[in-house]
């Protein structure tokens, strides 16, 4: 259940399921077909630091932040209905990747290489947290500065 939405209201009742389940898939294809392509890019092999992966969690929390604000604060009118579950649960949810985390972390472990298993697992937490959080800040300033008028005063 979505927080956002109350569903007494009729404009806020959710889009039937088949077209979010269709948004959703169309989405992770997206954000997962992304997400293959810089892994392709920038590999991590064996002994490798999974930067990719981290870029990865980190950019896509960033977006993620942008997009939520721009949704829920960023305009007069409603977005369409299919923009949260498409762009955020599709795009960003299928590039960004825990299960890549996961893996990434368990390979170092299997390496031998446990200071670094856990300063990755730390700094992917951190960044990705610190990245959400800056870019939704820096997101709403943004917005609210648009709603104003060269001198300051609202439009």
């Amino acid at each position: 259940m979505d927080p956002d939405v109350d569903l007494h209201v009729p404009a806020q009742r959710a889009e039937p399921q088949g077209r979010v389940l269709a948004a959703v898939a169309a989405g992770g294809a997206v954000g997962g077909a992304a997400r293959y392509g810089i892994a392709l890019l920038w590999p991590a092999g064996p002994g490798a630091f999974p930067w990719a992966t981290l870029w990865i969690n980190a950019s896509g929390s960033a977006l993620i932040g942008v997009l939520m604000v721009l949704i829920s604060e960023g305009g007069r009118t409603a977005p369409h209905p299919l923009l949260r579950p498409f762009a955020g649960v599709g795009v960003l949810g299928g590039f960004t990747t825990f299960s890549t985390y996961a893996v990434d972390f368990s390979r170092l472990l299997d390496e031998e290489r446990t200071g670094t298993a856990l300063a990755y697992g730390a700094l992917t937490v951190v960044a990705a947290l610190g990245a959400v959080w800056a870019a939704a800040a820096a997101t709403r300033r943004a917005v609210r500065g648009a709603g104003r008028a060269p001198g300051g005063t609202p439009r």
